[in-house]
């Protein structure tokens, strides 16, 4: 027991004397860096360019770290990015010997103490001007610099969406000095590419890149070059949100379209339903062209839109034609026999298109027919019979007329039994001049209806030819686009 309390007596003594040395170092590295402060800037100034000799160049490294894309406004063609920048460059001024001052290698100061490179974002497209965040600058004994500043920046994109909503775009971001040239201040690319490791994955766009590339520029304005860096942002739009928000929609409503060339004349819901999906295509429409920019370039999505209800334009105008056909009634004239062979001999067989009532998965609607024909058949047969009859009849009657005007002229005879048979051959007369009026009327009547059933048949043809027809630019449409976004 006794020499486990002395033991942790002991252990006791020399966490404290450890604790007690280490303050010391810390207190003596603090007074060094004080010293080292004072001693430093007290004949510094941050209004000139830190160099020793004026013909010499101030390198400055640059390099840009992405953090997170905020925003990318297509309308206003603007990019919001968060960016860490990292610039660092040498101070003659500020350098010292740090075994002078017990090994002090580096310290901390606010970056607005020492001089800093107006490096400027050149594509700033923010109306905010104010100067960079002030942090701290790491200040090391050779006269490094190394200033870490965090910016929110908005620049300047032109963007194309052609392709839109499977576009890829690419951003510039340029950077460099606003009033030194390369004769004063260069800019060295610290890395190939901006540095994407500490990236927040974006929900609409992915990152394929961000290469870097240095220029130097004579501007019109001045005879010196100037020196920029800049960093492409290569971004590919994830498009499964406007495949299920916009195109989806206006695929599954350009297949109705056609539909409506299915839908019975009679149903007078033929031409509704066509205005309907143009005006629904309208509103997707509408919706597309407030997210675009107002340029020439059309988007992809939006020609397949115009495409779209272009066509189904096209269908509600044949659609009203077609149906003037339908209600072609006995005053129309009849089908012409060019219409007559091609439309119902081979079309209606092509297209599977049966007379009205007619269905061809129903035989009994054929025996109702045969039946329905050869009781007209036997009408037909019965109503010669009665004509034939009243024929003969009529005949009787002309003889028995002529037999008694001879009669009463020879001989002067009115019997009363060749009156009533003369009145009698009268009346057959009025009953054959109506049976012939009804009959013709029934005729006639047969007629117009054979040629309202035609121009019917014919009208029921052209929906089911149009029906397939726009079927088939539908898909044919809708391959063409998935093939231009591959």
């Amino acid at each position: 027991m006794k020499k486990n309390s002395l033991s942790s007596f002991f252990i006791s003594l020399w966490l404290l004397f450890t604790a007690v040395m280490l303050q010391d170092v810390e207190s003596a590295k603090g007074k060094y860096a004080h010293m080292l402060f004072n001693k430093l800037f007290e004949d510094y100034s941050n209004a000139l360019i830190p160099v020793e000799d004026t013909d010499k160049v101030l390198n400055v490294t640059l390099q840009i770290t992405l953090s997170q894309i905020k925003d990318m406004d297509e309308r206003n063609q603007i990019l919001s990015t968060y960016l860490w920048i990292r610039q660092s460059w040498y101070d003659a001024y500020l350098k010292w010997d740090k075994d002078k001052y017990d090994g002090l290698d580096s310290i901390r100061i606010p970056s607005d103490l020492v001089w800093r490179p107006d490096i400027v974002l050149y594509n700033k497209a923010d109306d905010d001007f104010s100067e960079p965040v002030n942090t701290n600058v790491v200040l090391r004994y050779d006269g490094k610099i190394t200033w870490d500043a965090p910016a929110i920046t908005k620049s300047s994109c032109v963007v194309d969406v052609s392709y839109f909503p499977f576009d890829s775009q690419q951003c510039n971001l340029t950077f460099g000095s606003w009033t030194y040239n390369g004769n004063q201040v260069d800019i060295i690319n610290s890395l190939d590419s901006g540095d994407l490791s500490d990236f927040i994955e974006d929900v609409e766009w992915e990152i394929h890149g961000m290469p870097a590339v240095k220029n130097v520029i004579t501007y019109g304005c001045c005879s010196e070059p100037y020196p920029d860096v800049t960093f492409t942002l290569i971004l590919k739009r994830k498009s499964s949100f406007y495949i299920f928000n916009l195109l989806l929609p206006c695929v599954l409503i350009s297949f109705l379209a056609p539909l409506g060339f299915y839908l019975p004349a009679d149903s007078g819901e033929k031409v509704s339903l066509g205005v309907t999906v143009l005006l629904a295509l309208t509103v997707f429409q509408l919706m597309v062209a407030e997210i675009m920019p107002p340029s020439e370039s059309i988007p992809l999505i939006g020609k397949y839109y115009i495409a779209t209800m272009t066509m189904i334009t096209a269908s509600t105008a044949l659609t009203i034609i077609i149906m003037n056909l339908h209600h072609c009634g006995s005053e129309a004239k009849p089908v012409p026999q060019w219409a007559r062979v091609l439309i119902l001999n081979y079309m209606s067989k092509i297209f599977f298109v049966y007379d009205v009532g007619e269905n061809c998965t129903s035989p009994k609607r054929e025996k109702e027919e045969e039946h329905k024909l050869e009781g007209d058949d036997d009408c037909q047969q019965r109503h010669k019979q009665v004509s034939r009859h009243l024929s003969h009849r009529n005949d009787d009657c002309d003889l028995k007329e002529k037999l008694s005007g001879n009669l009463n002229k020879s001989y002067g005879v009115h019997g009363e039994n060749i009156r009533e048979s003369v009145n009698c051959c009268s009346c057959y007369k009025i009953l054959i001049k109506n049976t012939e009026y009804i009959a013709n009327c029934v005729r006639d009547h047969k007629a117009n209806r054979a040629k309202g059933v035609e121009w019917k048949k014919v009208a029921k043809v052209m929906d089911r030819f149009f029906m397939w027809i726009f079927f088939i630019m539908v898909f044919f449409m809708s391959v063409l686009i998935i093939g231009k976004a591959a």
